[in-house]
């Protein structure tokens, strides 16, 4: 592959550090994208952001923020607020954070995109790459793998990353 370039859709920090880390040492010039409608209130979703702004920083990466849209996320997720965790609302908001990066990356030119979201300990791997199987750039990275989330915890404290209680919505 000529083009080394990938589009990192970053939930958060925490999980951004440990993907970041293995795409970079798999030789990918990684540019982050910070797209968490879905996160409230929006004082959490700025905490994230400044953590995510930190580690771009540290990496001397561009950080790309996308706009918060909470009600666009609402209306998306609409009939399904009652879901447990993993449940279908959690499908249609990776759904709607991996159309936006998909979106980002076809503006911005990238051929190559994937997403933090796979190294989350709840977060199905499977369900994220079938549903991202229909934008044209998505590369399969689970990030759970290698010790990912232990990693995270690591490059968190070393970093002095903020670590949020939960996440998502």
């Amino acid at each position: 592959m000529e083009n080394k370039n990938i589009l990192l859709h970053t939930c958060c920090a925490p999980c951004a550090a440990p993907s970041g880390e293995r795409l970079k040492e798999e030789g990918w010039n990684i540019t982050l994208f910070y797209s968490n409608s879905n996160i409230f209130p929006e004082t959490e979703y700025l905490k994230r952001l400044d953590s995510a702004n930190k580690l771009a920083s540290i990496w001397e990466v561009p950080l790309i923020t996308d706009s918060w849209d909470h009600e666009q996320w609402r209306k998306y997720v609409k009939g399904h607020e009652k879901e447990p965790e993993g449940g279908s609302r959690c499908s249609l908001c990776f759904e709607f954070n991996l159309k936006r990066t998909a979106d980002k990356a076809k503006e911005l030119g990238f051929t190559a995109f994937t997403t933090t979201l796979t190294l989350g300990p709840y977060k199905n791997s499977k369900i994220i790459f079938d549903i991202a199987s229909v934008f044209p750039g998505f590369m399969e990275f689970n990030f759970k793998k290698k010790n990912g989330f232990l990693r995270s915890v690591e490059l968190s404290k070393e970093y002095g990353l903020y670590r949020q209680n939960y996440c998502g919505c």
